[in-house]
């Protein structure tokens, strides 16, 4: 173990009460009801309703959702309802009229007429054989008009308003206090509507939010779609008409102003520094100090060549070093505890049993799976956040923030990227039989996808190239998405540079070929020595990504200082470790603690890492912040 500095702090509690909806309900307008029925049934004035539903005052529409403020309302009423049972029979006499014989049978001229419908037409005559009904009363006793409801993974606030049929604003009244986004397994209040009620959101569709002023002629001009059209999507709309603010069904398409998860705004903490108390955190990384032969600086030298983990976590180290420095010039004071888990469970062990870490405001690291989940396991009652520098598989213990998206968030928003593009494209899927099961995946996102395999030999195994014909057949005039699956250099190499030779510029060329490169897995297969970059930019290859390289042409304050430290430029993991340390220590700075953090700062962005946490129903914090970039002119640059 290696202790640079000695610390006292805090313990952190964390604790995320639900929000209430104690201020409003809701009222389903059935057809037939006015404002004024509303209005006396829950003992509120008329304008108190119109306030909250201007709309209302224009039209009054079934299927409709009201706010009714509850502080100013008393107990809905208790409804009658009558359950026809049979009939009784009556034969008329000289003098009766419908009224009278109503009274008798307490029932109305207008239920009598319903059941005798000859009266429509005709007048009570003496001898008419009338069909009374026999009614069962029933005392309805009215259902809470709001329920208790908790967000799913990836629901944003317009998904949950789209569900139950109001709109983003009527959402954020019946949940005073509702933050920008929400989190999963977070409790608010929606209309307490009828499980078939609820609406689905099918990701096959996109959703737009109606403006203020929107009419049907202007949804046409501005999407395309006619009146008929959107009312087939929403049949609410027949009865409803728009409404402003409302999230309508509409064919997929990456048009700007379609309703979306809610895109958080990137939040500078530096200039909403809040906390200046001494902030207590520990870094643990696997040094392996143990094994360096310090006899010599050659031989020192030698030893961190010699060993991954050491290199590793030195240049992770030298990230949080320059953090710290840039902390300081903010005024914020960090101590930190550095330890030595030297890639051993049982070092991990005897660093927690030694050692207070109850009072730590938060853990960063250890690097490995197995000691990060030793630590974070026990520090868990403790209430202890441990983030992970760079594990994506982990057991999201409630205390775990998972700093670097999984694998499968970015093969999701490659994807996803793809299909945003709503021109007509042509999708062609190439891979190797390693990465059979992904091409399989890709084909039920992409049905109409044509594939390609690497060519193998009489013994069935890949060889790990293809010929041009077997892609050229796949090509279609216009732009071609086509994914390569395969972590071999040599398939990518084979690839690439036929799909550069097919590619054309389809600037006055209806009948060119444009294609487009992208993969759901960007590992070091497109980054050796026999892919040509000038290929991958000629394709414009896309990829998501959980960090951008950052430009060192523009002018940039931390490569600057780490290079003036060091002597050298920094790499991905230094950087990583500076952009690590800033956000877990900002975060401390700015919010009671890391869990509040996620709520305040729900975006962070650094050098060339953004940090957007997310909970888990029942686990820990994951980021869920990507970046999509491609080649362009032998560079990586982020599409915006």
């Amino acid at each position: 173990m290696i202790k640079f500095f000695s610390v006292l702090c805090f313990a952190l509690v964390f604790n995320l009460n639900a929000v209430t909806a104690q201020n409003f309900s809701t009222h389903q307008v059935k057809k037939g009801e006015t404002i004024q029925g509303i209005a006396t049934r829950y003992g509120v004035a008329i304008s108190d309703i119109y306030t909250l539903n201007p709309d209302a005052k224009k039209e009054l529409k079934s299927n409709t959702i009201l706010i009714i403020p509850l502080s100013k309302a008393k107990k809905p009423e208790a409804i009658v309802v009558k359950e026809l049972q049979g009939y009784k029979e009556h034969r008329t006499s000289k003098r009766e009229t419908l009224y009278s014989i109503g009274k008798r049978y307490d029932v109305t001229e207008d239920e009598i007429k319903k059941h005798n419908t000859f009266l429509y037409a005709n007048t009570l005559r003496k001898g008419d054989k009338l069909q009374i009904p026999v009614y069962k009363l029933i005392k309805e006793e009215p259902k809470a008009a709001t329920k208790p409801y908790m967000v799913k993974a990836k629901e944003g606030k317009w998904r949950i308003a789209y569900k139950f049929g109001i709109t983003v604003q009527e959402l954020e009244d019946l949940n005073p206090g509702l933050g920008e986004t929400l989190q999963e397994g977070q409790q608010i209040y929606v209309p307490n509507l009828e499980s078939e009620a609820v609406k689905v959101v099918d990701e096959k569709y996109s959703y737009y939010n109606v403006l203020p002023k929107e009419g049907f002629y202007r949804l046409k001009i501005k999407l395309g779609l006619e009146q008929a059209e959107l009312e087939t999507l929403n049949p609410e709309l027949k009865e409803t008409g728009l409404k402003e603010g409302m999230v309508l069904k509409i064919p997929y398409t990456n048009s700007t102003n379609v309703a979306g998860e809610t895109i958080s705004k990137k939040s500078h903490l530096e200039t909403k520094i809040t906390n200046f108390d001494t902030k207590h955190i520990a870094v643990m990384l696997p040094f392996r100090l143990n094994r360096v032969n310090l006899d010599s600086i050659g031989s020192a030298k030698n030893s961190i060549k010699k060993d991954p983990y050491l290199e590793a976590s030195l240049d992770f180290y030298t990230g949080v070093l320059t953090a710290l420095d840039s902390l300081k010039a903010l005024g914020v004071s960090v101590k930190v505890d550095v330890y030595d888990t030297k890639y051993q469970v049982s070092d991990v062990i005897r660093i927690l049993n030694d050692n207070d870490f109850k009072n730590l405001d938060a853990v960063i690291g250890p690097l490995t799976s197995d000691t990060f989940d030793k630590v974070a396991s026990q520090l868990l009652p403790y209430h202890v956040p441990v983030v992970s520098p760079i594990g994506t598989n982990l057991n999201l213990y409630e205390n775990v923030f998972q700093s670097r998206p999984s694998d499968d968030l970015l093969k999701g928003r490659i994807i996803n990227f793809v299909k945003a593009d709503s021109l007509p494209k042509n999708i062609v899927i190439i891979s190797d039989a390693k990465n059979a099961a992904v091409a399989t995946d890709l084909k039920r996102e992409f049905s109409y996808a044509k594939q390609v395999y690497s060519r193998k030999n009489k013994e069935g195994k890949d060889e790990n190239f293809v010929y041009v014909e077997d892609i050229r057949a796949t090509l279609k005039p216009g732009k071609n998405y086509v994914f390569l699956e395969t972590q071999s250099e040599g398939f990518a190499s084979n690839v690439t540079s036929i799909l550069a030779s097919l590619s054309q510029r389809g600037e006055g060329n209806p009948n060119a070929i444009e294609i487009v490169l992208v993969t759901t897995n960007f590992n070091s297969a497109f980054e050796g020595d026999q892919v040509s970059n000038d290929h991958l930019s000629k394709l414009k290859f896309h990829f998501a990504t959980a960090s951008k390289s950052y430009n060192d042409t523009e002018s940039n304050s931390f490569a600057k200082r780490y290079t003036q430290t060091y002597h050298t430029t920094p790499s991905k993991r230094a950087v990583k470790g500076f952009d690590l340390t800033m956000d877990v220590v900002l975060r401390l700075a700015t919010a009671k603690d890391m869990y509040m953090s996620v709520n305040n700062a729900p975006l962070t962005e650094y050098v060339e890492n953004k940090f957007g946490y997310k909970k888990k129903l029942m686990g820990g914090y994951y980021n869920d912040a990507t970046y999509i970039v491609k080649y362009s002119d032998l560079t990586i640059v982020e599409v915006k």
